[in-house]
């Protein structure tokens, strides 16, 4: 699928006094998405009634650089009187959780580049904290309680060396740089640990896929092997059947599935990307492929009549998630097993949601640690339907 690059956040609005550069002394709380940490202080506020006496209230922060349990000294990086949250980095540490480990990278840290959220993790502790927070937002958006590891990615061992396309900030002088956390700033940075020391490769099980320039592909060299097996053991397609594609890119997902359904079977491509389409029917010969927006391909019959049902559908949506319309238009065609590949555990479990109204249940879930350092997480969902 293609994916938008991500947007750097809005001002936000004044809201009163500035925060920045408060430090209060705290004890972390859960994990949350996002890559930070949930905790609380007492600040004093003035009473909207002149003369009458201050009162304590109590404050959400978001800190970054912490580990639940630990206790430490943050200082307030954005948040004014008015805000109903703070956000924060840790910068003393008191009392030191046990899966805190020294950062490899001499540029992470408070204050410097904003690139990694978990560097001072340990690697199987990030991912705990990964499957927690997965589990936190199916519980609270989809009411659900779910069981999962989040799996490392074969032949991934030390969380360094994966990021096979890296951006850069071109400072004076020929050097480089990468941004601050939430900010435009940059730091200086003479070298990335997460960079691959090659390109992506563009074969997978012995297939070969043709990327455009800058056009998305998965950036963990082990991800679209580990990807394409997880969605074909959930959906487990039979020969003959049809399948959907939805968010399709260049066709990772469609290739293997016209190997499975063979030549009775059928496959149709949605990606909203032109390029990305058309390069789709190169790498999958046989392949019905559209170029447009999934939601509108779906509802106005630009596949035509034939696609009204489908066995089995795919979905690979960006980090907004498919939302509503494109949900509800995957049950009209009422397929028996829906593979939903999701970068963001709030979109996943707010679209399991919607999956649930229309009698389709989660039935099983894998996680896929793709962006090690960092608080991202992929995931596949296989949901069913209940009446079949």
């Amino acid at each position: 699928m293609s994916r938008p690059p991500a947007r750097r956040a809005r001002p936000r609005k004044v809201r009163g006094a500035s925060a920045v550069g408060q430090r209060f002394e705290v004890e972390i709380g859960p994990v949350a998405h996002g890559g930070h940490c949930v905790a609380r202080v007492q600040v004093t506020a003035e009473t909207e009634e002149v003369g009458q006496p201050s009162r304590d209230q109590t404050r959400v922060v978001f800190v970054r650089h912490a580990l639940p349990g630990e206790r430490v000294v943050v200082e307030i990086t954005e948040g004014t009187a008015g805000d109903r949250f703070w956000r924060a980095d840790a910068v003393e540490v008191l009392t030191a959780s046990p899966d805190r480990v020294d950062a490899p990278c001499r540029f992470a840290g408070p204050g410097l580049c904003g690139g990694c959220d978990f560097q001072h993790v340990a690697l199987d502790a990030q991912r705990r904290l990964k499957g927690d927070v997965v589990r936190e937002q199916l519980r609270r958006l989809a009411g659900l309680e779910v069981t999962l590891t989040v799996e490392a990615v074969p032949g991934d061992t030390d969380g360094l060396g994966w990021r096979t396309r890296q951006r850069y900030v071109s400072l004076p002088g020929g050097a480089r740089g990468m941004r601050k956390h939430r900010s435009h700033d940059v730091v200086a940075v003479d070298e990335c640990l997460l960079a691959a020391p090659t390109g992506p490769s563009y074969d997978v099980r012995g297939r070969s896929f043709d990327v455009a320039g800058g056009g998305f592909w998965q950036v963990h060299p082990g991800a679209p092997e580990a990807l394409v097996d997880a969605v074909l053991s959930a959906l487990e397609p039979k020969p003959g059947e049809s399948a959907l594609d939805l968010y399709a890119g260049v066709g990772l997902f469609s290739g293997f599935l016209l190997d499975a359904v063979g030549p009775d079977g059928r496959v149709a491509a949605v990606e909203g990307d032109p390029d990305a389409s058309r390069l789709s029917v190169a790498n999958c010969p046989g392949l019905q492929a559209t170029a447009g927006d999934v939601a509108a391909v779906l509802a106005n019959g630009r596949l035509g009549q034939v696609w009204d049902s489908a066995d089995l559908v795919v979905l690979d949506p960006p980090r907004a998630g498919a939302k509503r319309a494109v949900v509800e238009e995957v049950v009209r065609r009422a397929p028996r097993a829906v593979a939903y590949v999701a970068c963001d555990p709030a979109a996943l479990a707010r679209d399991v949601a919607i999956f649930a109204e229309h009698g389709y249940r989660l039935t099983g879930l894998r996680a896929f640690d793709l962006f090690p350092m960092t608080n991202h997480v992929e995931c596949v969902a296989l949901l069913e339907s209940e009446v079949r």
